[in-house]
């Protein structure tokens, strides 16, 4: 929303350049748009070149205290503490606070007097439209009027010093003896502080950035004795290192580990910037100062319709005097008239005494009534000056009611702000909680779904199991079947080594022929030896077999004392037929 804000200023600049009708439309022909990364100090630029041809007019013969670049920067500090109104101005506090900056960078030393003198200039203008445009605001720079024969470079430096900690959040930098990681050698880096990190380059020019050290809320500054040579040291611990560092004397090192614990600060209360957050604060203070001065204000309207009541009841109090004495003249003008025509009466009308005693009689009872009249008079008076004091009284009661009212309004206020501050504590708490619901459900999800994944995993290794047992059954049978024919096999392989038993030893009673002779016709050395061949290989074949055969029948063989018998092959059923009994 700032960055909105900020960017707002610069694009209102840019259209009203462009608005040569002042419709307040410009057509799209006068637009351009560019591709790229957005930089907003290049928007801020071109925004500037847009509304500086028009409006911008440096001396021409050369005499400007501002360069175009420093012109640029001027106009970006007065669109950052401008106020958020159209057309934008600057108020003079926040011109006066510019000045200062500005003045102090330079090491100028300015009294309030003489701030007050040279904002008096423009205090006609202030007052107009209650603040400072940003081309008075050049103006006042151009002019040489607050810079007291200062140099076009300082106040260039002055000013570029002055957008590096206001615009691009350098809250210090300034060079540094490190010490390094690895080697553990020092080498002097120049250092930029913002609230986020420090960073450090091989010269001030930064073109070679060297390193960056993160800064959060867990990090800390501490102060490091003197040792290895070098004076004024102190480290910055963080999660994961801890950096040494040595400042050239003890001033530096107190600024830069105050800088350092300013920008951790703003990390752990959760601000971006700095002079973001003391522009806000003096806005609120301005604020506060107006609410103030309207509620005095009123406070003294009241007041003074207060006295121009009681100077009212003065003055009718001294009508009602006024009208008093003018009765008691009347009364004593008419008494001496009185006296006089009863004088006259008396010297010239001595026979008309019994009249002259009714007009007597009747005088009195005039002089009563007027006598009564007085009275009233008096007592009107009196009335009036006890009300005098009652109204007295009145005012100061309302004076104390006043006072304690704003007592109470203080405390009301003090109140509001802490139930605020609680209520965003609540506010937290309910986000962490939901955050925390939403982290269980995922955990929940995740374990439903390893859940079913491992449940399909089971039924999967349970149908392989199952095939495997079907396997195993199919392969029971098999070698159930292969040893039934071993079985067979065993039994004809006995059966033909009794036949061969029989033809290779011939038994007859009383015959004493040589052995190399027989008196079988059939008999043949020739067949003997080829049988002699085939029972070999059957003996080899049985040996083969038996290796297959399973250990319960290996162990039947075994106790009965029998050797494997191999099955007979096609071919030696076919050379040595069965004999019959």
């Amino acid at each position: 929303m700032a960055l909105r804000k900020e960017l707002l200023k610069s694009i209102w600049y840019a259209f009203t350049a462009l608005d040569v009708e002042k419709s307040g439309k410009v057509s799209k022909s006068q637009l351009k748009v560019e591709e790229g990364a957005f930089v907003k100090e290049h928007f801020d630029e071109l925004c500037w070149t847009l509304t500086a041809k028009k409006n911008y007019q440096p001396d021409s013969n050369g005499n400007s205290m501002l360069s175009n670049q420093d012109a640029f920067r001027l106009w970006c500090l007065f669109n950052f503490l401008s106020e958020d109104k159209y057309p934008l101005i600057m108020v003079p506090d926040e011109v006066e606070y510019l000045l200062k900056k500005v003045l102090s960078s330079m090491s100028l030393e300015v009294g309030l007097g003489e701030l007050e003198e040279l904002l008096a200039q423009e205090a006609q203008v202030a007052q107009t439209t209650g603040g400072l445009s940003v081309w008075q605001f050049l103006e006042l720079f151009n002019s040489g009027r607050c810079l007291r024969g200062v140099g076009r470079d300082t106040l260039s430096m002055a000013i570029h010093e002055v957008y590096q900690e206001l615009i691009q959040d350098i809250l210090k930098q300034g060079y540094l003896w490190k010490r390094g990681h690895l080697r553990r050698n020092w080498a002097e880096r120049w250092f930029q502080l913002q609230p986020s990190c420090l960073c450090y380059f091989a010269s001030e020019e930064c073109k070679e950035k060297r390193g960056t050290i993160p800064l959060d809320s867990h990090c800390c500054v501490e102060v490091l004795p003197d040792r290895d040579g070098k004076r004024c040291m102190f480290c910055v611990k963080t999660a994961s290192r801890t950096y040494e560092m040595s400042a050239s004397d003890t001033r530096q090192r107190q600024e830069w580990t105050a800088a350092i614990q300013t920008a951790i600060r703003l990390q752990a209360e959760g601000k971006a910037s700095l002079h973001k957050d003391l522009k806000q604060k003096r806005r609120e203070q301005r604020e506060q100062r107006e609410r103030r001065r309207a509620a005095k204000e009123e406070e003294l309207l009241r007041l003074q319709q207060l006295q121009e009541e009681k100077e009212r009841k003065l003055q009718e109090l001294e009508l009602l005097q006024e009208a008093q004495r003018q009765a008691e003249r009347l009364l004593q003008e008419e008494e001496e008239r009185r006296r006089s025509q009863h004088r006259e009466l008396q010297q010239a009308l001595e026979g008309q005494l019994r009249e002259a005693e009714q007009a007597r009689a009747s005088m009195q009872a005039e002089m009563e009534q007027k006598e009564e009249e007085a009275a009233r008079q008096r007592q009107r008076i009196e009335e009036l000056e006890e009300m005098q004091q009652r109204l007295q009284e009145a005012l100061q009661l309302e004076v104390k009611a006043r006072q304690d009212e704003e007592s109470v309004r203080l405390a009301q206020t003090r109140l509001l702000e802490e139930e605020e501050l609680k209520l965003k504590q609540l506010m937290q708490l309910k986000e962490e909680q939901e955050r925390y619901i939403e982290r269980a459900q995922q955990e929940k999800q995740e374990l439903q779904q390893e859940m079913a994944q491992q449940s399909r995993s089971l039924q999967q290794a349970q149908q392989q199991l199952e095939e495997v047992r079907q396997n195993r059954q199919r392969a029971d049978e098999d070698v159930e079947a292969a040893q039934r024919k071993l079985r067979q096999a065993s039994t004809n392989v006995k059966h033909w080594n009794v036949q061969m038993n029989r033809l290779m030893h011939p038994i007859e009673p009383g015959d004493k022929r040589p052995t190399t002779s027989s008196s079988f016709t059939g008999f043949q050395p020739s067949l003997l030896a080829r049988r002699d061949s085939s029972l070999k290989r059957l003996n080899r074949w049985g040996s083969q077999g038996n290796r297959t055969t399973s250990p319960s029948e290996q162990q039947k063989s075994f106790n009965g004392d029998e050797a494997p018998v191999p099955a007979s092959t096609p071919q030696e059923d076919k050379l040595d037929p069965e004999p019959k009994n």
